[in-house]
């Protein structure tokens, strides 16, 4: 790896920069000593070419469509394991031995609970506030209830806030149903799994016993694993670049929760619905195909084809079967979940689709999914969210730990005006 060199010349003179190796993916052109060495710097809008930290979480080979938890392909995960499990491995490198999950499972549990306090802080929002609102308001205001859990610095301190943010973001998502539906809050039940407390802590009431559907649980349960770690993607940057300030991990969070927001980034799968139930029933799918090929009709197929990925969706996988079971468990009747079903094949079929690599994405499967238990759309992005918790918190932490870290701080290629003085408004 030392002798592995780049070199760059600029206006006839010519400089080396070291090349680092991973264990996998693509080599990497240290050029932390570029602008020191040349006064350069060099332009990469959305960093689509920038390695900004060293990671061993999450690898993603988008050509292959190969997604890796700690080296642990997605799929077999989705299909084996838990999202508690996946949360512990996330946070620790290893998957845990029966004690350890035990342990951590239970630990989760005693940290389910909100200060009651905030439950007056709910009451300050309207009705008809979006969720994530409601979540960057909670989760940022977390750090005024628990500053016996803030002190970067103290390794304890950063395990027992991120325990207290993965165990408390269900209890906060889920209240926000409850307060924009005008139901009262119900306390999380630790007799219940992780899924299972949250799915009651959401459509479960005081007057009557809620009864856990076996294959929803499970339905939520892979869908919180697959949104669980995705690399560098906006909103995990976004919590390092909020961490690498020192700023306390409630606000960082609350900064990823901000930036997932946006419908280029965790909508996603909103706006696929809302393209399922526009089209209306299956005979008009084939209108719709036409209109996507269509160069000069801006209608877009939502939910086909992804950013990183160039092949199929390693999780759309996953979901492909997972729709199938939960449409059947609940004897879903709604003519939309049999345009998506109709559309998948169409498309799956369709020599235009294939050339393109327009495959299903993971969005396309687990907003129909949602819909089906029963959440609004606008939920979606708030359930993202809290799955994307445990993700944001083992980055922030593997953030604090590197001794190499420094303050996040992108450069700039300006084109403003170059200098001149000040004229007083009398004379303009």
């Amino acid at each position: 790896m030392a002798d592995k060199k780049a070199q760059l010349t600029i206006g006839g003179e010519t400089w080396n920069f070291p090349i680092m190796e991973g264990s996998t993916g693509p080599d990497v052109v240290d050029i932390r000593k570029l602008y020191a060495s040349t006064g350069a710097f060099t332009y990469d809008p959305g960093f689509t070419s920038t390695a900004s930290c060293e990671s061993a979480l999450t690898y993603i080979d988008g050509d292959e469509g190969v997604l890796l938890h700690r080296g642990y392909p997605i799929g077999q995960l989705a299909e084996h394991s838990n999202f508690m499990e996946v949360s512990y491995l996330l946070l620790n490198g290893e998957l845990p031995n029966a004690g350890e999950l035990a342990d951590f499972e239970n630990t989760i549990s005693r940290h389910t609970m909100l200060h009651e306090q905030l439950m007056t802080f709910y009451r300050g929002f309207r009705r008809d506030a979006h969720p994530m609102a409601v979540m960057c308001g909670v989760v940022g205001a977390l750090s005024a209830f628990y500053h016996d859990s803030t002190d970067i610095s103290d390794p304890e301190h950063r395990r027992i806030s991120s325990h207290r943010l993965i165990a408390k973001m269900p209890t906060i998502a889920a209240m926000a149903y409850k307060y924009a539906v005008g139901q009262p809050f119900m306390y999380p039940d630790n007799s219940l799994s992780y899924t299972g407390n949250f799915l009651r802590m959401t459509f479960g009431v005081p007057a009557e016993n809620y009864e856990i559907h076996p294959a929803v649980e499970k339905a939520m349960d892979r869908i919180f694993i697959l949104h669980a770690d995705h690399e560098q993607n906006a909103s995990t940057s976004t919590v390092r670049l909020a961490g690498s300030s020192g700023a306390n991990p409630f606000a960082c969070i609350a900064a990823g929760i901000a930036c997932l927001w946006g419908p280029a980034h965790g909508g996603a799968n909103e706006a696929c619905l809302n393209m399922l139930r526009e089209i209306g029933t299956p005979d008009r799918i084939p209108h719709y195909i036409e209109r996507a090929k269509d160069k000069n009709d801006p209608f877009r197929l939502m939910g086909f084809g992804h950013r990183v990925y160039k092949n199929y969706d390693p999780r759309a996988t996953v979901m492909q079967k997972t729709v199938r079971e939960v449409f059947d468990a609940l004897n879903v009747t709604d003519p939309i979940f049999e345009v998506a079903l109709q559309l998948e094949e169409m498309a799956l079929n369709d020599d235009y689709f294939k050339e393109k690599r327009l495959f299903p994405n993971v969005d396309f499967y687990s907003g129909a999914i949602l819909s089906a238990i029963g959440f609004p759309t606008t939920m979606f992005t708030a359930l993202f969210a809290l799955a994307r918790t445990v993700g944001w918190v083992a980055q922030w932490n593997e953030m604090i730990s590197d001794p190499g870290q420094k303050i996040g701080r992108p450069r700039q290629l300006y084109t403003g005006p170059t200098e001149r003085d000040y004229v007083p408004v009398s004379q303009r």
